[in-house]
């Protein structure tokens, strides 16, 4: 059964034939072993935070892990907390009341910790009678989508996947964030003061945010240098789904100084938390795990 969703699901998505292997190999026993906790949780949604750099696939995985589980009866809430990025004119305000490098979404400091916090607790509270709005986020435009264009999913809810880029990951060491580790950081932010309001954010709302995950993944890229062409992909797919007014969009060099913003952040989280993880799937540069 599992087998022909799978592969139902890789013409759907258009993956590589490759991504068969992989999800048989790792990410079925991933999702017997979460059937076995949900028929034991009876507490509320069961929730799983994915991490993993931009380009390794997390959306692709939630997708999954929702497809499988669905298909078993189990009501999935697929989060990203990319879908809880302030607004453009509420990003414009902290880059003129903060520091200007915050008009850029993506780190913390520039998600709704608040409204997600929200829609968690919303999740976890809804009957059958009850649904709860999924907030969604335009890249292509670089803006929030209206509430009434966004998914209205219905409970009760029984597992809540949350992917992001740094989900699950802790502050650094005061200490740790200096010197300036790119052009961006040398150019934009000599003082430091974005790098240092961007850790007071992440040690704050957001950990009690991750707090609740009961199980944490990790899609582990070989190394951040591999993010700027992942990342470029992303952007490819972007262009050919999005509208002709889609001011959003980047080229590339636009990327290569977007990815900057990321770059301290995820060089923390591919040093940091394998070692904390539940489960690490380690990528090559093809983007399949490398099994050990």
């Amino acid at each position: 059964m599992y087998q022909q969703l799978i592969e139902d699901f890789i013409q759907q998505e258009r993956l590589p034939s490759t991504y068969l292997l992989d999800a048989t190999q790792c990410f079925l026993p991933l999702v017997r072993e979460l059937e076995a906790k949900l028929q034991k949780n009876r507490q509320g949604p069961f929730l799983i935070g994915i991490n993993g750099a931009q380009g390794t696939g997390k959306s692709t995985l939630a997708k999954l892990l929702s497809a499988l589980l669905t298909s078993r009866g189990h009501r999935v809430a697929n989060l990203s907390i990319d879908d809880f990025y302030y607004s453009k004119a509420k990003r414009q305000e902290l880059a003129a009341g903060i520091h200007p490098l915050l008009r850029s979404r993506g780190v913390p400091g520039t998600h709704d910790v608040d409204l997600a916090l929200h829609v968690l607790e919303q999740l976890a509270e809804a009957g059958p009678e009850q649904k709860v709005s999924l907030p969604s986020f335009d890249k292509s435009l670089d803006d929030c989508r209206a509430l009434d264009a966004c998914e209205q999913l219905r409970g009760p809810v029984d597992l809540v996947i949350l992917e992001g880029w740094f989900v699950g990951v802790k502050p650094q060491p005061e200490d740790k964030l200096s010197p300036a580790i790119n052009e961006l950081e040398s150019n934009e932010d000599s003082d430091g003061r974005w790098r240092v309001y961007v850790n007071q954010q992440l040690a704050g709302a957001y950990q009690p945010l991750f707090k609740q995950i009961h199980m944490l993944l990790m899609l582990q890229a070989p190394g951040f240098e591999q993010v700027l062409e992942w990342r470029s992909l992303q952007e490819e797919k972007l262009r050919a789904l999005a509208a002709k007014d889609a001011s959003g969009l980047m080229d590339r060099k636009a990327i290569e100084r977007f990815i900057q913003h990321f770059e301290r952040l995820t060089r923390h989280c591919l040093r940091t938390l394998p070692d904390s993880a539940d489960h690490v799937f380690q990528l090559d540069a093809d983007h399949r795990i490398t099994l050990s």
